[in-house]
């Protein structure tokens, strides 16, 4: 079993390499349990204990399950694991939720109540800009202002314009996959636009949006399906990107696309509607 300051230490680890993960603490015990109040255990999103200990067969198969769930919605749960006499006292079920509390049948001989707070530990959402443009520049400072993980891509050379980001990509190589929700905006706004564009409607982002005019954005996509890309991928940009705030300056426009993105985070409107589409082509 792995002492409390293993158990942050694995935290840590696991927060570093943006690994989701659940964490399971002990908040209250009444009677005999195997595991007491402070005892923590590190649940993975295949359901593997990946470190700590709560406690046996009695508690494991109720924790685990509210740590899949808690991982699938992101939301905490209380799960309060008692005898079945004493579940049958507060006329209560195993599996019922009352008051934010769920329940759950001890099996165990030792008849003891054990209460376990599950935590979902999800990687922090991140905004990918590609380009270094003003606008680029400005994007990415007030996304990471307001708490989001925000990577660049752009030349080498071109980084330089920014200031502190969680990440740097030299070019338009953005991985195709990442852990959590992704959005990305395409801001080169005349330098590699064909290139970033590709890069970016090649991953599995939640959101991906052109800065740049509706013409502009058509003929790119035309040109990105004659170069074979499906139309599927082509029919989730956002062009222009950023709400309808009439902005002008790069801080404006920089204010209108995170405003889009936190519209899109927060009421889960992930599949966006075609935004652009070309004359004549299906």
């Amino acid at each position: 079993m792995k002492k409390a300051d293993d158990i942050l230490e694995l935290v840590s680890e696991f927060k570093a390499r943006g690994t989701p993960f659940a964490l399971a603490t002990v908040v209250r015990t009444v009677s005999l349990t195997a595991a007491k109040a402070g005892a923590k255990a590190i649940i993975t999103l295949d359901g593997r204990v990946a470190g700590g200990w709560i406690g046996g067969g009695c508690a494991r198969a109720a924790v685990l399950a509210a740590a899949r769930e808690a991982l699938a919605d992101g939301k905490p749960r209380l799960v309060s694991i008692q005898p079945k006499d004493l579940l049958d006292e507060q006329g209560l079920r195993p599996g019922e939720v009352r008051e934010g509390i769920a329940f759950a049948k001890n099996m165990c001989p030792s008849r003891g109540t054990m209460d376990v707070f599950v935590e979902p530990l999800l990687p922090r959402a991140s905004v990918v800009v590609l380009g270094a443009s003003p606008v680029a520049v400005a994007i990415a400072d007030l996304a990471r202002r307001i708490g989001f993980a925000v990577t660049a891509a752009a030349p080498q050379a071109d980084l330089e314009a920014f200031g502190d980001l969680d990440g740097r990509i030299d070019g338009y190589d953005v991985p195709a996959k990442g852990e959590g929700p992704r959005y990305l905006v395409v801001a080169t706004q005349g330098r590699g636009d064909l290139a970033a564009l590709k890069a970016a409607l090649s991953t599995d982002g939640d959101y991906v949006a052109f800065v740049g005019s509706r013409a502009k954005a058509a003929s790119l996509r035309e040109q990105l399906q004659e170069d074979g890309m499906e139309i599927t991928r082509l029919d989730r940009l956002r062009a222009p990107a950023g709400l309808d705030l009439g902005a002008i300056g790069p801080e404006e426009i920089a204010l209108s696309v995170v405003a889009e993105i936190v519209e899109v985070r927060r009421r889960g409107q992930h599949a966006a509607a075609p935004a652009v589409r070309v004359a004549g082509r299906s």
